[in-house]
């Protein structure tokens, strides 16, 4: 009897050893978004926000760099509804293939390989519980391009999307990959309609969207499933927009979260959040529980 249970111990060990073991998950690595005219996509990204486009030789694809491991994609979006905007949101892993084969063991669907691109980037694709698509990229090169000189900012901070059952969520992001809650709050404050998801390894993160209509409007759809970019001072990126003669529909002002932010639209009404990094009031709902951007 006690062979047997040392045996099976010894089985349950071996097997613990075996398992895979998730590897960091570090930060946002890029927001992929279909656009209607990719022409106006260009002028905003490009003019208005400032960074600095990276040559594709495509008329169907651009690609607009915040730093050396972010960037903001477009496709054209064909036939797509006007609403349909947000392809895929994609993070940063320094193992690639690891992470691959652990969710892969935890019962997600995962590629049965990376795709290795020209400069040895490593990637692949799954959906979450709700059908999101979610690419992990591992950067081998040491370097990317990097940001222009005139760029709003040079770090993507978040990225949402919505969300209708937090539940199952929170077992994709937060009992697998590990992320953890930021800070929740709502436009009451006894009701929670964002809930701010930081990465493990790293201070961006992703934002559930709750609450939200079935059928939202092209507005609302885009005011949801959004991007945000972090500066130091919200008033020099304020200045260099009105520089540029976008108009921005909204003030500057403090959000429910306590931070300096100001809302613009790009041409398919896909928000543009531009947030300072860390709050200067108190926020709203709940304190933060995790380490602010810089």
């Amino acid at each position: 009897m006690k062979m047997a249970v040392i045996l099976m111990l010894g089985m349950a060990v071996s097997a613990m050893a075996q398992a895979p073991r998730r590897p960091a998950i570090v930060g946002l690595s890029h927001v992929t978004l279909r656009a209607a005219d990719l022409a106006k996509s260009r002028q905003f990204y490009s003019t208005v926000l400032g960074l600095a486009e990276e040559p594709s030789g495509s008329l169907q694809h651009a690609r607009f760099r915040v730093n050396r491991h972010q960037f903001i994609e477009f496709i054209a979006a064909g036939t797509r509804a006007p609403s349909d905007r947000l392809v895929e949101v994609g993070f940063e892993t320094t193992d690639a293939e690891a992470l691959r084969r652990y969710l892969a063991a935890n019962g997600v669907q995962t590629p049965r390989q990376v795709t290795v691109a020209a400069d040895g980037t490593r990637s692949f694709d799954v959906h979450d519980p709700e059908g999101h698509q979610i690419c992990f990229v591992q950067y081998v090169a040491p370097e990317h391009g990097s940001s222009a000189d005139q760029a709003i900012s040079e770090h993507m901070i978040h990225a949402g999307f919505i969300v209708r059952n937090r539940a199952a969520e929170d077992h994709f992001y937060q009992h697998l990959l590990g992320f953890h809650v930021y800070w929740h709050g709502g436009m009451k404050n006894h009701e929670t309609d964002w809930v701010d998801m930081q990465v493990p390894n790293g201070t961006d993160w992703l934002e559930y969207m709750l609450n939200v209509e079935h059928n939202p409007s092209p507005r609302e759809a885009g005011v949801m499933r959004h991007l945000a970019l972090g500066v130091a001072d919200i008033k020099p990126a304020v200045k260099l927009v009105q520089q540029r003669g976008w108009p921005m529909p909204e003030k500057a002002e403090v959000g429910r979260d306590g931070k300096w932010q100001l809302n613009l639209y790009d041409p398919d009404l896909t928000r543009v959040e531009v947030m300072e990094f860390r709050p200067v009031e108190t926020p709203c709902c709940a304190p933060y529980t995790g380490e602010h951007p810089h």
